[in-house]
């Protein structure tokens, strides 16, 4: 299989990135968080989420396969208050039927690159994403302590990785 990762450039890339938004929460999440929060979630939803990030020029990078995306990747500062000089991986999602393949890896590969003027980068997971957890492990990544709550239908542990 060839794939592209670029900079998404149009209304139909965010369009895309929140169809792989929107499948991906479903494919990843379900088992971690409360079914019945997980299927509110609506595709109308991400699309507002990925039109308001495109609006506020997040970088995203897409990873298409042909004309399709499959898989994405939001960057940028922390946002964390205790991290100021300290980039981020805010999101990276990758369709299942894409994944095992080398893509999620090159996303993170041409995210990093992007983000190595900052000394560290962080990026935050479910405490429940063991499958998450290995692949920031993989790329570097090591948890540093932090932790806060979500609540998404039911309370969830969200914890922060880093890479120096």
């Amino acid at each position: 299989m060839s794939y592209t990762i670029r900079h998404a450039q149009s209304r139909a890339d965010f369009l895309g990135k929140a169809a792989v938004h929107h499948q991906a929460w479903q494919e990843t999440y379900a088992g971690m968080l409360d079914p019945d929060w997980l299927a509110s979630r609506s595709l109308a939803f991400s699309q507002e989420r990925a039109l308001r990030a495109a609006a506020q020029n997040i970088p995203t990078l897409v990873a298409l396969d042909g004309e399709q995306v499959v898989g994405f990747c939001d960057y940028g500062p922390a946002r964390d208050a205790d991290l100021t000089s300290a980039g981020e991986v805010y999101a990276l999602y990758l369709l299942s039927s894409h994944q095992g393949q080398g893509i999620g890896g090159a996303l993170m590969a041409q995210a990093l690159q992007e983000l190595a003027t900052y000394p560290q980068v962080v990026v935050w997971t479910l405490q429940a994403n063991v499958r998450a957890q290995a692949f920031y492990a993989h790329h570097g990544f090591v948890p540093d302590g932090a932790e806060h709550t979500l609540v998404l239908g039911t309370p969830v542990t969200d914890i922060r990785l880093i890479r120096r």
